[in-house]
């Protein structure tokens, strides 16, 4: 399948989950082969989850289908622009590549932009406009030591470019 086949079933995910109270949004998971790891839709509103955005359930599906976190090499296919929090999971799962249709000039006629959660998280951590308070203990420390003893490094290894 090409790209834009690709896009054109998220936005038919999309369509069908309007239809069933959800979110304008879809999206499609797919291997460097072309196997389609997971579908996903945004569930925001069904779910009553900030966070159940279509990209993010692609790949919590695709975790739970495949039982792996990682999916290096993968392709999203979106039906909008990927928001910050989801980009981040991208990024975190491994995500080489995204390909999407609507961008924030269209979402925005629908209150659908990411460019102003785009602009926040580029502000220093802590000035992003949630209070945040850092409480240091010792104890801490013997989570992430009983962690590494057992899996070595965390997952963020990962990220580092």
């Amino acid at each position: 399948m090409t790209d834009q086949n690709y896009i054109k079933a998220t936005i038919q995910l999309a369509e069908d989950n309007v239809a069933r109270g959800g979110q304008p949004f879809g999206a499609i998971l797919v291997t460097k082969f072309g196997t389609v790891l997971a579908e996903g839709v945004n569930e925001s509103y069904i779910d009553h989850d900030c966070t159940a955005h279509a990209e993010i359930q692609a790949l919590r599906n695709a975790g739970k289908q495949h039982k792996t976190t990682s999916f290096t090499g993968s392709t999203m296919y979106a039906s909008g622009k990927p928001c910050a929090m989801c980009m981040a999971a991208m990024i975190q799962a491994g995500v080489e590549k995204v390909v999407y249709c609507a961008d924030d000039d269209v979402g925005e006629s629908y209150g659908w932009s990411t460019e102003y959660l785009y602009e926040r998280m580029q502000r220093n951590f802590g000035e992003q406009g949630v209070e945040v308070v850092h409480v240091p203990l010792d104890e801490k420390t013997a989570v992430f030591e009983q962690y590494q003893a057992k899996h070595g490094k965390g997952s963020n290894e990962q990220m580092k470019d």
